[in-house]
């Protein structure tokens, strides 16, 4: 093989690295994030890139010389990336999915703040909920299991190996399913709190009629709502372990079936 040969063979590779890291930081928490600039994310993927390049080319490494097989290989590079990101970001959209639910319980629904990761309008209790997932993924070193994984995926789905099977569909629709479970978890003992308080002020109705139950009952419910909230705040972090540590496990299961 001619020089030239080789470096042709050696940038083939690294762009294919380089496209496999931007998949990530397109669609994972933090690294995803809207209010880091694209210039920021294209530096992390070159660095990451240029971090693994020697760890995952080889020599024999065959790269197709045609534009539209590469171009097939680059698709398929970000495809993983993407999908890595994509299975991170599922407890977070879990999380907003439950402070939805909770804030229109409490009576929050109306108020909705700017969430700078995705540049959406969110609930004020999945602003706040949202904002403690990413402080404890931060502090459990979620984003590092997160980039391990990443470098794992080549061990696992070696470059132009990668192959999109008709069982990721029905992966696809567990780690969905399996969001609506968690975010209903999550929000359950704030949801049994509003209930029982719904209950005691429809009792409260019938047996004292002239009380105005309307004016009594939406700041009781945003009292309860925030007093159950506080009480349920330590359990809400360990559950939130458990559900990265889920979160890891898909990953994995998710990249042992691209291959």
């Amino acid at each position: 093989m001619d020089i030239f040969s080789m470096m042709e063979n050696q940038v083939g590779v690294f762009l294919l690295i380089f496209t496999r890291m931007s998949g990530i930081c397109v669609a994972a928490p933090i690294f995803g994030s809207r209010n880091l600039p694209a210039y920021a994310k294209a530096g992390l993927s070159l660095a990451l890139t240029y971090v693994i390049f020697p760890l995952v080319f080889q020599a024999d490494m065959h790269i197709p010389a045609q534009i539209p097989p590469y171009v097939f290989l680059v698709f398929k590079e970000f495809i993983v990336g993407l999908l890595i990101g994509f299975v991170c970001s599922m407890v977070f959209h879990a999380v907003q999915m439950t402070g939805n639910l909770l804030d229109m319980q409490i009576g929050f629904g109306i108020v909705n703040t700017i969430d700078p990761m995705s540049g959406q309008q969110i609930p004020l209790v999945g602003n706040f909920k949202y904002i403690l997932a990413l402080l404890t993924f931060l502090s459990v070193n979620g984003h590092h299991v997160l980039l391990s994984a990443l470098f794992s995926s080549f061990r696992m789905v070696p470059l132009t190996q990668v192959q999109l099977q008709p069982q990721l569909a029905g992966i696809f629709v567990d780690l969905v399913s399996n969001m609506f479970i968690l975010a209903f978890k999550i929000s359950l003992p704030v949801l049994v709190a509003i209930i029982l308080t719904d209950v005691a002020l429809g009792i409260l109705a019938r047996t004292m009629p002239q009380m105005n139950i309307f004016v009594v009952g939406i700041p009781g419910k945003i009292i309860i709502g925030i007093f159950a909230l506080s009480l349920a705040l330590p359990f809400y972090i360990l559950f939130l372990e458990v559900a990265f540590n889920g979160m890891y496990s898909d990953m994995y299961h998710l990249l042992s079936k691209l291959r």
